[in-house]
């Protein structure tokens, strides 16, 4: 169910070319951008079902692991032809090792392969990886030119500015990995000191958009709502902006800005049914995709999210965190929908819900 549209006003959207990945021509300029333990084939499917996206990308995977053909790895890239276009974002240190990773992604059939360079936990970063690259710009460019000969479809990056802000190495490596054939540059516009702290840099990013020539800049970071993305189109000229945490917040807010971007109003207001609804769908997929015992047990993650949307009675709260089968899922949601919505419900954009993020670049996500 979706509420009725208020009279809110919106800036316009700023015009930009249909957003090319490669040779491919995304549907929107709005993409999911890869969250750890978050973004699988179940929750990207149920965000594809609502509109709006332009590409999905998975949870960061280890290029030795897939190299070794870890099961646990390959639950993580888990797709079917309704998840495209996908990228599969790897990350790892050596060369040889991502190139082969990225060989065998491309045998697997996912549209285009993202490097990762901006994961700032140490567990990454203490082996060459990560945020660890943008510390030496020659590595850098070898192991992303190893990957872009070795395979036919689009290799992009997704980096930080920076290890800190004495050294915003971004706009460097963008231009060198624009001259040797990435098909695009994510930019999150925190440095790696930051962690997820402090806010994103609009005036960095923007250092990034100018130093490439053709390629497309993605901006990613602190995009929650319509004003968040029209300052970030704005104020960066990027071409496209990849949303994390906001779609695990408000999972339409990819229909919404292409809703603005075309109409330049929102017309998909969710209300409180429309969440709860969109939990249930997520849950069916989820237990479809791994099973009832792990899929209850992997939807115990984000059912803290749609918890802190929901607001249900805390003996609710409780159980749906500890659910156990479908069976006490649906009984669950059914008390959860006798009640309704608590007084004064807001959906999430209205207000400055708490986001849990890692404390620290060390920390764990």
């Amino acid at each position: 169910m979706m509420r009725m549209p208020t009279s809110t006003v919106y800036p316009p959207c700023p015009p930009r070319q249909p957003l090319r990945w490669g040779r491919i021509e995304l549907a929107t300029r709005y993409l999911l951008a890869p969250l750890a333990g978050y973004t699988n084939l179940a929750f990207r499917l149920a965000i594809r079902e609502l509109g709006g996206v332009g590409l999905c990308t998975t949870d960061l995977v280890s290029a030795i692991a897939l190299v070794r053909r870890s099961q646990k790895t390959l639950r993580l890239i888990k797709t079917c032809p309704a998840d495209r276009p996908l990228a599969v974002q790897i990350f790892g240190s050596d060369p040889a090792i991502m190139r082969e990773a990225a060989q065998w992604l491309e045998a697997y059939g996912v549209t285009s392969v993202d490097i990762n360079m901006g994961c700032p936990v140490e567990k990454i970063t203490r082996c060459g990886a990560g945020s660890a690259l943008m510390c030496d710009v020659g590595q850098a460019v070898r192991l992303v030119q190893a990957v872009v000969e070795a395979v036919r479809i689009p290799v992009t990056v997704k980096m930080r500015l920076g290890w800190d802000d004495e050294h915003w190495t971004a706009p460097r490596l963008a231009r060198e990995f624009e001259q040797i054939g990435v098909a695009a540059v994510t930019i999150h516009g925190r440095t790696r000191a930051q962690g997820f702290s402090g806010s994103v840099n609009l005036a960095g990013i923007r250092a990034v958009v100018e130093a490439v020539e053709r390629i497309p800049v993605i901006g990613n970071g602190d995009v929650r709502t319509i004003d968040d993305a029209w300052r970030m189109l704005h104020e960066t000229g990027c071409q496209g902006i990849a949303i994390g945490r906001g779609a695990l917040l408000n999972p339409w807010i990819l229909r919404q800005l292409q809703e603005w971007e075309t109409t330049g109003q929102v017309h998909s207001y969710p209300d409180w049914w429309a969440y709860l609804a969109f939990m249930e769908r997520h849950f069916e997929l989820q237990v479809e995709e791994r099973g009832e015992g792990i899929g209850c047990a992997t939807f115990r993650k984000p059912a803290g999210w749609y918890c802190k949307v929901l607001r249900p009675e805390k003996p609710l709260r409780a159980r749906l965190m500890q659910v156990r089968s479908v069976e006490e899922f649906r009984d669950i949601v059914a008390q959860i929908r006798a009640h309704g919505p608590p007084l004064a419900w807001q959906p999430p954009a209205g207000y400055n819900s708490p986001i849990p993020v890692p404390a620290g670049p060390i920390a764990h996500w």
